[in-house]
């Protein structure tokens, strides 16, 4: 064992003991963490399970990757016996789980490390503990000219080549809003962005399920170009795949992703126990090393390496340089739009 994971594991282990002094760690059954699939299920097992258990001494947890719709659609069939303790979501989901009373609050007053994230990331019914940013991904190996644009999805040499994904992941619904907003329309408005995907369709040879399937098509050279998360990239890259990322140059999409206690859960101390090492430096500081990428929220975390070289240096240039989308007004029409596209968009 290197010195740097001893001295996390015990960062991470004083820590949930000082917060949580009259824990006994005892548990109902196994913790259940809902993550993203993919990248996400890669990272989080890696070195956020290894933390957790640390910290609480050696507690059961599984880790079941799926969609946020999915989650919520779990959780609410079993309200008052969730099968999942720790739900994380993006914007939009998150409002939903929110607005349906499936969230906790986190208890903010006893957190170690809430204080600690820049203000965006501050949220009582779920702290935010990553960012992620959506970019064109191109193979570089079949495209030698870099994209450089949102545009250069439609160039005619591309027939066959690119992927998206379908709307229930929050990739394809913000590329569908960024692209409305690029043709006349906006957040409200995505009719645009349906006429731009159906003069997509010759180019596309595929849609995805979700971030992690489209990741796999890149893997499979089934796809050269796509919209793309930067550190799912990332850990393609890591693997040899050719693959490469790009922020286009009307701005790479970004979003935070927060994780919440489900209300009702039985394990509830453990569920704040891993919301907490996720949220401390140094599991952010692993988890924006490579192969991960993933980009911090705590601001006792430099940004460095790609992420400083293709993202931003800091928070405050991220916050210039990255297009935020209101998902509030996204949540309004988003259930038709997924609608719609299986109906007249998915292959």
């Amino acid at each position: 064992m290197t010195d740097r994971r001893r001295m996390l594991q015990t960062s991470l282990a004083l820590g949930a003991m000082q917060l949580f002094p009259t824990m006994s760690f005892g548990q109902a059954r196994r913790l259940v963490f809902a993550t993203f699939t993919g990248s996400w299920e890669e990272a989080h097992r890696a070195v956020l399970v290894p933390a957790f258990r640390k910290a609480t001494n050696n507690a059961d947890i599984t880790l079941d990757p799926m969609l946020s719709v999915d989650q919520i659609a779990k959780i609410s069939a079993a309200r008052n016996n969730p099968p999942i303790d720790v739900m994380l979501h993006d914007p939009g989901p998150a409002l939903t789980a929110i607005g349906q009373d499936l969230a906790d609050p986190y208890p903010v007053a006893q957190s170690k490390h809430y204080k600690d994230l820049i203000p965006e990331a501050q949220e009582p019914t779920g702290p935010a503990i990553f960012f992620q940013a959506v970019g064109l991904t191109y193979n570089p190996e079949k495209i030698k000219t870099p994209p450089t644009s949102w545009r250069d999805l439609w160039k005619p040499e591309y027939k066959g080549r690119a992927g998206i994904t379908n709307l229930n992941s929050t990739l394809g619904t913000g590329f569908l809003v960024e692209i409305s907003k690029m043709f006349g329309g906006s957040e409200s408005n995505v009719e645009p962005g349906f006429k731009a995907l159906q003069e997509l369709k010759p180019n596309l040879a595929a849609v995805a399920a979700n971030p992690g399937a489209l990741a796999t098509l890149f893997q499979q050279g089934q796809i050269d170009i796509s919209p793309g998360n930067f550190n799912a990239i990332q850990i393609l890259k890591a693997r040899g795949v050719p693959v490469e990322f790009v922020s286009p140059k009307e701005g790479a999409i970004a979003f935070k992703t927060s994780i919440h206690v489900v209300k009702n859960s039985p394990n509830r101390q453990l569920a704040v126990a891993l919301i907490e090492a996720a949220m401390s430096p140094e599991v952010q500081t692993r988890l924006m090393q490579s192969p991960y990428l993933i980009v911090p929220t705590n601001t006792k975390v430099k940004m460095e390496g790609e992420i400083a070289k293709v993202l931003a240096k800091d928070h405050a240039e991220m916050k210039k340089r990255f297009v935020f989308q209101d998902w509030k007004k996204i949540n309004e029409q988003r259930p038709q739009w997924i609608e719609r596209f299986n109906r007249e968009i998915k292959l």
